[in-house]
């Protein structure tokens, strides 16, 4: 799931104008975005034995990915948020920074911890629905073709003149790149 996460975030802010866009879109790959580092340092790793294909790596994001983690950096996009846009953006930026690890869980295997670095040994969630690509693929298409409705269909309202038009350009080019994104990544072409 990587795609599904942007049509989410684009749905949230058809109903959320207060919220910027690209704090949704940054908010809803946050999990992922802390993971880099921590695969990078080898603190988290990904076992590809699998395959490299749509959905086939196993991720052991201890850390970022854990129930616990995600919730606490749900709660710090939430207080940053509230900070600069006020109360409600910042419980709807922390809603959207832990939905991804809720739309992970749906796909995701069993490699998901509650607590960081599976402490306690509890049991590993996840659903699985990776393991029917397009039943997964479908998913993520419904999510960014139902968000990105939402989102255009907002722009009327929330944007005039000249920036309207701005605006219903760069979500034609964003919505575009995600749907070829999406295509590459279940395609396994890169």
């Amino acid at each position: 799931m990587f795609t599904g996460h942007f049509g989410l975030a684009a749905g949230v802010r058809a109903k959320a104008p207060e919220v910027p866009l690209w704090a949704l879109m940054v908010g809803t790959q946050l999990l992922d975005i802390a993971f880099v580092p921590l695969l990078l340092t080898g603190a988290e790793t990904m076992d590809q034995s699998h395959g490299t294909g749509y959905g086939e790596a196993i991720i052991h994001a201890d850390y970022t990915h854990s129930l616990l983690g995600a919730l606490i950096l749900a709660f710090i996009a939430g207080w940053l948020g509230r900070r600069q846009w006020g109360r409600r953006a910042g419980v709807i930026l922390g809603a959207v920074v832990f939905s991804h690890w809720v739309l992970d869980l749906l796909v995701h295997r069993a490699d998901l911890p509650l607590l960081p670095g599976n402490w306690g040994n509890l049991p590993l969630l996840g659903l699985g629905i990776w393991k029917y690509e397009w039943l997964s693929a479908g998913l993520e298409l419904l999510l960014l073709v139902v968000g990105f409705a939402m989102y255009v269909r907002s722009i009327p309202r929330t944007s005039q003149g000249k920036s309207r038009n701005a605006a219903y350009l760069s979500a034609a080019v964003l919505g575009v790149l995600l749907i070829l994104f999406l295509i590459t990544d279940v395609a396994g072409l890169f």
